[in-house]
């Protein structure tokens, strides 16, 4: 890093220091001619060129020359700015307009028509006989508007009265079905009980002919005079006596029994001798 430490300079044999002119002017003084600088600006309206018929949009980017003239309005300066068209290269010149809040093209370029523009200070005022007419105009519009909104309220009412008499004329229905004394609800339960007996009519009837053989005798049922075993109530009366002559069950006791040892000695082969004495 030390050789960018510059610590001393070459100076040429023929170097005369009184050559050297002043880079900064003194103070208070102002260079001749207006100022003018290099800005980044992006196009304040759409425009036409007038070399080559060339469209620039509204928002376009430009590198432009800012310019200070010399014209203020009240004591705001009017700038002045150059850009190039974007296919001749052609100048354009527009700067600015304070007392519009907007911008005026001056060379290079015409301005599109824009209809939020409409009605400045390029048009003719309107007389007094015009003036009268458009206020008619809208006068008629205004009432055109009001007989609108009556219609509108009218219908709405028209509306509300066929609601309410739709609902009379149901209410009306309903007192003339209840006008045999009875309501809604008993008719309804009377008609849910007459459908309880038709369907249980309806299940003894089946049940009648499930029961019923083809020649029109009537199925016994095991337990009218037989068991299953095809004994009647004597035989019914021998198991009960049988039962009393059988003799009752051991009383169960709950003392240990001890097991017998198995002689695992007669199974290997060993024959043990008798004791002597």
């Amino acid at each position: 890093m030390s050789e960018r430490k510059v610590l001393t300079k070459y100076y040429p044999p023929d170097f005369d220091p009184s050559k050297i002119t002043r880079a900064r002017r003194p103070r208070g003084t102002t260079p001749p001619g207006p100022k003018v600088q290099t800005v980044r600006l992006m196009a304040p309206f759409s425009m036409k060129c007038t070399a080559c018929g060339e469209y620039i949009y509204k928002g376009r980017k430009f590198n432009a020359r800012k310019e200070t003239t010399d014209e203020k309005y009240y004591s705001i300066s009017i700038f002045r700015f150059y850009i190039r068209c974007t296919r001749c290269s052609a100048e354009i010149t527009f700067k600015t307009d304070p007392k519009n809040m907007d911008y005026t093209c001056e060379r290079g370029a015409k301005r599109n028509f824009e209809i939020w523009r409409q009605g400045g200070e390029g048009e003719e005022k309107e007389t007094d006989e015009e003036r009268l007419d458009r206020l008619e105009r809208e006068e008629g519009e205004k009432n055109a508007m009001e007989e609108l909104e009556a219609k509108v309220h009218s219908a709405k009412e028209d509306m509300a009265v066929a609601d309410a008499l739709d609902e009379v004329r149901t209410r009306n229905a309903r007192n003339e079905r209840w006008a045999g004394g009875k309501e809604v609800g008993d008719v309804v339960k009377e008609q849910i009980d007459e459908e309880r007996k038709r369907v249980e009519m309806e299940d003894e009837e089946a049940a009648r002919r499930a029961f019923t053989t083809d020649t029109g005798e009537k199925v016994r049922r095991i337990g009218e005079g037989e068991d299953e075993d095809g004994d009647g109530v004597e035989g019914r009366e021998t198991a009960k006596t049988a039962g009393e002559l059988m003799p009752p069950p051991p009383v169960p006791t709950f003392k240990r029994a001890v097991k017998k040892k198995k002689d695992l000695g007669a199974a290997l082969g060993i024959k043990k001798k008798p004791a002597l004495v």
